[in-house]
């Protein structure tokens, strides 16, 4: 039983990333809203989970080490997620994640001029919602299912 679970949480976590993914560039390319850095960030759990899972299906013998790595991943997204949750609800300052491209002090006239005509999002702006919650509050969800099923899944992986 607990080989089959693990099984159908590894596939799950497969589809539940590239659907993620998908969705986040569907939203940015095909809807035109601009994610925020943090965003940006929130992408890499589901892009190094694809590429873990994949791992996992070609070197098999280090399964249990992979489902400890997918636990750490997203307790990590979890983290960040209710980070820029913080700084979307006002309880927390941007930080200069939220402002790369404004970070550095050596700019030309010309990159300060260049970055004023692009439209730059703020971490703090939400610029998309799904029945009235941000794509970070759904994350935060997200992270923190997996992370709980690939905890219990790793805890319990040498039962029989």
């Amino acid at each position: 039983m607990v080989e089959k679970n693990k099984n159908l949480l590894i596939k799950i976590i497969f589809l539940v990333s590239i659907i993620a993914l998908v969705s986040a560039f569907f939203i940015e390319y095909i809807l035109s809203h601009q994610p925020c850095n943090l965003c940006i960030l929130e992408r890499f759990p589901y892009l190094l989970a694809i590429i873990i899972i994949l791992f996992i299906y070609r070197f098999n013998q280090f399964e249990k080490f992979f489902i400890f790595l997918l636990t750490i991943i997203f307790l990590a997204a979890t983290v960040l997620s209710l980070y820029h949750l913080g700084i979307e609800q006002g309880f927390i300052q941007e930080s200069l994640v939220c402002d790369l491209k404004r970070g550095s002090n050596l700019l030309s006239k010309e990159e300060i001029l260049k970055q004023l005509q692009e439209k730059s999002v703020s971490c703090k702006d939400v610029t998309f919602k799904i029945f009235g919650l941000s794509l970070t509050s759904y994350n935060i969800l997200i992270s923190l299912l997996i992370t709980f099923s690939a905890g219990k899944v790793y805890l319990n992986y040498d039962k029989n």
